[in-house]
């Protein structure tokens, strides 16, 4: 591909060369590093002079490590950004903070060929939100593979009670597959793996695009009786797939790779929200 660099930040260097090797391309030459201080350093190895330049770089993968989307948003467009891709924005509204084309990747297209490929019982699964705000990203699913759905509402009790989870469908001898766009410390989906156990569920499990999993998520999940935890590469996962055995992870860069291609060709990237690219 003529005419362009892709470079890698600090976040996630499997990602970025699992991206560049999609592409047929070297990752372009960067050096990041941090001064005592904390600041960032960043030098650019090789002249970019009309090329077209991509930058892969994920948010922040600490808990309580906040990012102010509009703040974000203007300082890449002052930086020179004029295009950003996203991958499953925890919110879809933040595309209206940026003033240039944003395109927000979906994993859903992976996360339903890797439910055909790895669950033998998927006909007979029911795919279910660990909260209501996720009903609109388990209902795609579901009526995609041609199963029913639940959810799960959180009703809230007064100061110092225990919030009671209420599940919203029939999950009785069938399959849960608990669905949702990111799970930092795993308390709620834990939680509700065993809300539907108790109400018949034959095995649960969970599929999160951004598998943060700080602070005690791990501990929770090996205690946990998921048959297995799947995340996607948006965030390396290598350490943590060490300490849980549970955890399985969904290569997500051949869709990113395939939006790089097709925005520098000039073609359409909306085959991407519903297909995986070959």
């Amino acid at each position: 591909m003529p005419n362009i660099v892709l470079f890698s930040g600090s976040s996630h260097h499997d990602l970025s060369q699992r991206v560049a090797d999609r592409l047929g391309l070297e990752l372009g030459k960067v050096v990041t590093k941090k001064f005592s201080n904390q600041e960032t350093s960043v030098e650019i190895g090789e002249s970019v002079r009309g090329e077209d330049v991509y930058i892969i770089q994920d948010k922040k993968d600490k808990s309580r490590a906040p990012i102010s989307a509009k703040l974000v948003a203007n300082m890449l467009s002052v930086a020179g950004a004029d295009h950003i891709i996203t991958m499953d924005l925890h919110a879809s509204q933040i595309q209206g903070f940026f003033d240039i084309p944003v395109d927000n990747l979906y994993a859903e297209p992976a996360v339903l060929q890797w439910i055909r490929e790895n669950i033998t019982e998927w006909r007979n699964c029911i795919i279910v939100s660990p909260d209501a705000g996720g009903a609109k990203r388990v209902t795609s699913i579901a009526d995609r593979l041609n199963v029913e759905f639940a959810l799960i509402h959180k009703e809230r009790k007064k100061a110092n009670e225990v919030d009671r989870m209420v599940l919203v469908g029939d999950v009785k001898d069938r399959v849960a597959i608990l669905v949702d766009d990111m799970a930092d410390t795993c308390g709620t989906i834990c939680h509700a793996a065993d809300k539907l156990l108790s109400a018949g569920a034959t095995k649960v499990y969970a599929i999160l695009t951004h598998g943060i999993l700080s602070g005690p998520a791990i501990s929770r999940i090996n205690n946990a009786a998921f048959e297995a935890v799947v995340v996607t590469n948006t965030i390396p996962q290598e350490d943590k797939m060490k300490l849980c055995s549970k955890i399985q992870v969904i290569d997500i860069s051949m869709i990113l790779a395939e939006n790089i291609r097709r925005t520098h060709n000039g073609e359409s990237v909306s085959y991407l929200f519903s297909h995986v690219p070959l």
